[in-house]
């Protein structure tokens, strides 16, 4: 049961994280909270963006800050599923005897930073779905156990780019946001020229272990979620199949396919972490209306119609949103949700975040 020492100990950790991030990262606040955010809540993030706007630099910093054994994986076309997971290699004994040895690959710690992702093969990325999905590896009909905490945060660079493939809609799936990283503005440009003329050595120390991880995880676990906005969810989820009973005008119009269950899952256990980040007991739906857009807009698939009227997996997901809850939803740059409190019914208490769990 979650109290207020419990809300003030997540919050303590939380503050002392971002502090150590920020010592290595300028600006992308709503890119380094969604990825925290995903990390407590115990899924893989996605990290889309041009070179050179500080997707390694922010997987790098967290694993050190989280002080988590860390593999970097560079993906190539020519890179094979062996060189991800490992393989049996021939060894021989004193006696010359020889026999199958396992050799683990990269894949075998706990933060995993899948470098440019989507510039290996299909072939590759099917390596990663067992991982990403039940944290074991199986080779030559072996599974092994990866060890928890485990994550995959990849890097992507803009398909439109040359040397890049679509990565498969069920590796896609198995991601629970994708976060897209802007070009800094004029002043957090000025702030990172003037910091990496000095050192580009990452300077965050730790801040959390991967045992004080897990029991973030375990709080978050055990906030509430009213009936009304468990509904809410599953309604905005049912609201994407084109093909559904419940599907939304703009579903009907723009969307191929709509998302999977797991898009509910994503967005009960994230919203979670984020109402307790803002310490709050309960899951509100001004939470589910902020995530939707990292947790969806990489599970929808855009037909003809969207496409070539160049409309964006977000603003499907706003359209969405404002029919759902009968008024406007507003995105902002950052990737968040303006609702105002009008917009859903919402408790007085839910609105001043004092809402508690009976003792």
């Amino acid at each position: 049961m979650v109290n207020d020492e419990d809300v003030k100990l997540f919050s303590e950790m939380i503050k002392n994280i971002f502090a150590q991030i920020e010592r290595d990262i300028v600006g992308q606040h709503e890119v380094i909270e969604g990825t925290i955010i995903a990390m407590v809540a115990g899924g893989n993030v996605l990290l889309e963006g041009v070179p050179g706007v500080g997707k390694t630099r922010l997987v790098r910093s967290l694993a050190r800050v989280f002080d988590l054994p860390f593999s970097r994986i560079q993906f190539t076309p020519d890179l094979m599923p062996a060189d991800v997971t490992g393989t049996n290699i021939i060894v021989q004994d004193e006696k010359g005897n020889s026999a199958f040895q396992f050799q683990p690959g990269p894949i075998f710690s706990n933060i995993i930073l899948a470098d440019e992702i989507n510039r290996a093969t299909p072939k590759t990325q099917s390596a990663l779905l067992e991982a990403m999905q039940e944290h074991k590896v199986t080779v030559m009909g072996v599974s092994r156990q990866l060890s928890e905490p485990f994550f995959v945060l990849a890097t992507q660079n803009p398909i439109e780019q040359d040397g890049t493939y679509p990565l498969p809609e069920a590796q896609l799936d198995r991601f629970m946001f994708k976060l897209i990283v802007t070009n800094p503005e004029p002043e957090e440009l000025k702030s990172i020229i003037t910091m990496t003329q000095k050192t580009m050595q990452e300077t965050a120390e730790k801040a959390c272990s991967g045992k004080k991880l897990m029991d973030m995880r375990k709080t978050a676990n055990e906030i509430l979620v009213a009936d009304s906005v468990l509904d809410y969810t599953i309604k905005l989820c049912a609201a994407t199949q084109p093909d559904g009973k419940y599907a939304s005008e703009t579903a009907k119009k723009y969307i191929r396919f709509g998302v999977s269950p797991r898009a509910g899952q994503a967005l009960i256990s994230s919203a979670k972490v984020l109402a307790l980040l803002n310490g709050r007991f309960n899951v509100s739906y001004s939470d589910i209306n902020k995530l939707a857009y990292p947790v969806l807009r990489h599970r929808i698939k855009l037909n003809f119609e969207a496409i070539s009227s160049r409309i964006m997996p977000d603003e499907i997901i706003t359209m969405i949103l404002n029919e759902i809850s009968g008024k406007k939803v507003e995105k902002s740059n950052g990737g968040r949700s303006n609702v105002s409190e009008s917009s859903v019914d919402v408790t007085k208490n839910e609105k001043k975040g004092i809402f508690r769990r009976n003792k």
